[in-house]
């Protein structure tokens, strides 16, 4: 019997994209389908950590590479200012901070604005696997500040 491929599975279709001009459509819904692969089989209500792993495990079966708490240093003026670590780096070009709350904070967003801006990478994704829906957020930033980054 041959099972329904969910919508997590799905090839990505250039036509049914909303917008041509967003940026890294594909690789979006690809990482976007990975995140909904890992919450329909979880659900919602283990520990971030766990839906981490799985989403490793599930974004390089789908041909990414992934790092996973990568350490990260702020650098102003060639001194470090500051150091985080950032819990997914993928393909070196896109950060994913990993949630599991009952809520969505606006905290949770800021910070992951700062890790673009001091990364300089222009696109992340927010995910929170902790409610019964999954909050999936792509943030796009292009303004570069005065700092330097140092992986």
């Amino acid at each position: 019997m041959e099972q329904d491929r969910g919508e997590s599975e799905k090839e990505f279709d250039p036509q049914k994209v909303r917008r041509s001009d967003l940026l890294f459509a594909e690789e979006s819904y690809r990482i976007k389908g990975a995140c909904l692969a890992v919450h329909n089989a979880l659900g919602c209500g283990f520990l971030e950590k766990v839906y981490e792993n799985a989403l490793i495990h599930e974004l390089k079966k789908r041909g990414f590479k992934v790092a996973s708490q990568v350490p990260l240093k702020v650098l102003y003026d060639g001194v470090v200012v500051g150091e985080y670590t950032a819990d997914l780096l993928i393909d070196d070009k896109f950060i994913l901070e990993a949630k599991a709350t009952e809520r969505d904070n606006d905290v949770y967003h800021t910070q992951l604005v700062n890790y673009l801006k001091a990364t300089r990478n222009p696109l992340g994704f927010l995910v929170n696997f902790g409610m019964q829906s999954l909050f999936f957020k792509r943030v796009v930033f292009t303004k570069v500040g005065p700092w330097e980054m140092e992986v």
